[in-house]
């Protein structure tokens, strides 16, 4: 078990592109690692941006606002835009659409997205960090499966060819 393996695993699997989506496949093709190794590590690197992001984004926001610039007067016009145009839609399947936006690995999903939805559609921490840990466990599983699975396959035929 290789420390330094460990730690690219986690932080990868932290970072806003990458998420597990990136880390897991990496560390099985790229780091040899065992996929009951990699998941773990990675399912905890992608949640520890999400204990940051969502108690503290509103705070981010405020600070952001407190002075006149570009960056706040677009954040305040999009927020604002998505509220008012997805907030009863939201609302109405609030758990299994922020667990979906978190475990689907497509781009522009994962638990970044989901931590800045918890934020525009003020869905409290508490009900907010454990959905999107749920979303989390399910795209790491899924990823997983995949790269996994595809190894498999791969191999399968490329010994067949």
């Amino acid at each position: 078990m290789d420390l330094l393996d460990n730690l690219r695993t986690v932080l990868l699997a932290s970072t806003p592109i990458g998420e597990l989506r990136l880390a897991i496949p990496l560390a099985i093709y790229g780091l040899g690692m065992p996929w009951y190794q990699a998941l773990p590590l990675a399912l905890v690197g992608n949640l520890l941006p999400v204990l940051v992001l969502v108690p503290g984004l509103e705070r981010i926001a405020r600070l952001l606002e407190s002075f006149p610039n570009p960056a706040a007067t677009l954040l305040r016009w999009r927020t604002e835009r998505l509220r008012a145009t997805q907030t009863a839609r939201f609302q109405r399947y609030e758990a299994v659409a922020l667990v979906t936006l978190v475990a689907i690995p497509l781009p522009f999903t994962g638990a970044w997205t989901g931590s800045l939805a918890a934020w525009v559609f003020q869905v409290p921490a508490r009900r907010a960090i454990p959905l999107i840990a749920l979303g989390i466990l399910i795209a790491g599983v899924i990823v997983t499966l995949i790269t996994v699975l595809g190894e498999q396959v791969a191999g399968l035929l490329l010994d067949q060819g």
